[in-house]
């Protein structure tokens, strides 16, 4: 018997920039170098732009991604609204779904917390998280010792202000109290992006700054998180694709 291929769907939230596109391809290459592996297939859904798999192929998939977005997870766009309603059906069947920055904030709202603007204001950069002590699934989804911090690079103007009831925090920062929690075992949240790099980051505040919806010394601050460091991106890979592959 032909073991079936592991099958993945990423609900891109984000429209591509020209940018990504020129220099990956689209964000799709982007979240399948940072979570695929050789032997997968990967399906691409444009959430943002009203596309979503029918119900009756949610099953095929054994786990799902929710990017980023520009949009406010607490909005009542129709896509907003239908991805919400997804969301509830992924949660009833169990299925893994990993959330990432408006995706995180997404599952919030759909398992009963509350999101809106970051009380401490945005965050754009490199940020180094606390991982929880002593916690059982990030034991597991990193199947040696926990660090007890990783940097991440984060972009948010949101975040999580009540968690849902059944969620666990299993990150914080000085900025942030909700960097990352889990809903059983199937819900994995995280409000930075596991999958950017320098390159991505400085070109999303530049064009921030040239739209002028950023002052230019929060850009130079954002962009000087960086100038020595780097995210713990190998580090996050393992945790996010041992969440989504149950290794």
């Amino acid at each position: 018997m032909v073991e079936q291929k592991k099958r993945f769907a990423l609900f891109l939230s984000t429209c591509d920039s020209e940018f990504v596109k020129k220099t990956y391809g689209g964000y799709f290459n982007v979240f399948v170098s940072t979570f695929g592996d050789e032997g997968e297939q990967w399906d691409l859904f444009r959430v943002v732009d009203g596309e979503f798999p029918d119900e009756k192929d949610l099953d095929k998939y054994d786990g799902f991604v929710i990017s980023g977005s520009p949009h406010d997870a607490f909005g009542d766009a129709d896509w907003i609204v239908k991805l919400c309603s997804v969301c509830h059906k992924l949660d009833q069947m169990k299925k893994k779904v990993l959330g990432i920055c408006f995706g995180h904030q997404i599952i919030t709202r759909v398992k009963g917390g509350k999101i809106g603007r970051a009380r401490q204001g945005p965050d754009m950069g490199l940020r180094s998280i606390t991982l929880a002590k002593d916690n059982e699934k990030l034991g597991a989804y990193f199947g040696e010792e926990v660090p007890t911090s990783l940097a991440i690079i984060k972009c948010h103007q949101d975040e999580v202000l009540e968690l849902p009831e059944s969620a666990t925090v299993l990150a914080s920062s000085e900025v942030c109290e909700v960097e990352m929690f889990s809903i059983e075992d199937h819900f994995l949240c995280i409000q930075g992006h596991p999958e950017y790099n320098k390159e991505i980051l400085f070109e999303i505040v530049d064009r921030v700054l040239n739209m002028k919806l950023m002052e230019q010394e929060f850009a130079d601050k954002a962009k000087s998180t960086m100038e020595t460091a780097q995210p713990d991106r190998v580090l996050w890979q393992k945790l996010c694709k041992n969440f989504l592959k149950g290794q």
